[in-house]
């Protein structure tokens, strides 16, 4: 699972605009040819799978109240953790994170299985989201969303 991250982030470094992405099996033997495993790219692409899913439920979500207060289940509290609950409340009272994306964010980590979530596996998916959409958060918020070259592996 943690080689997973590392194959979303080299995406993200790879592919600029998700439209740049080859379709997922060409893009399999791309991951395969630049080193990665078969099932770190199965891992990989089931979740990148499940983001495509989850974003066609994004535009059907209602709009939440700006001072509407997210209150975290159990399950959700044991796989972010505190710090990382945290750092989506930075990220939403920044203006950065929509309610909605907040949400998608909360389900794609659910989705790894992972307890704790480490925040750098957070911050991949976070910016796996921006990058799905075809946006960019500003300056400061994408250098804050970076992860450490030495915390991960650069192919």
């Amino acid at each position: 699972m943690l080689r997973m991250f590392d194959i979303l982030m080299y995406l993200y470094e790879s592919y600029w605009h998700p439209e740049a992405c080859p379709e997922f099996g060409q893009l399999s033997r791309k991951l395969s040819a630049a080193g990665f495993e078969n099932e770190e790219i199965h891992e990989a692409l089931d979740w990148l799978r499940g983001l495509e899913t989850a974003m066609t439920g994004l535009q059907s979500q209602q709009q939440q109240s700006e001072r509407a207060m997210r209150l975290y289940a159990q399950q959700e509290f044991d796989c972010l953790g505190s710090e990382a609950i945290g750092y989506l409340n930075f990220l939403e009272t920044a203006g950065v994170l929509k309610p909605n994306l907040r949400e998608l964010t909360v389900e794609r980590a659910l989705a790894t299985g992972m307890q704790p979530l480490p925040i750098e596996h957070l911050k991949t998916i976070v910016l796996m989201i921006f990058w799905r959409l075809d946006e960019q958060p500003d300056a400061l918020i994408l250098d804050e969303l970076f992860v450490e070259t030495g915390d991960r592996v650069v192919h």
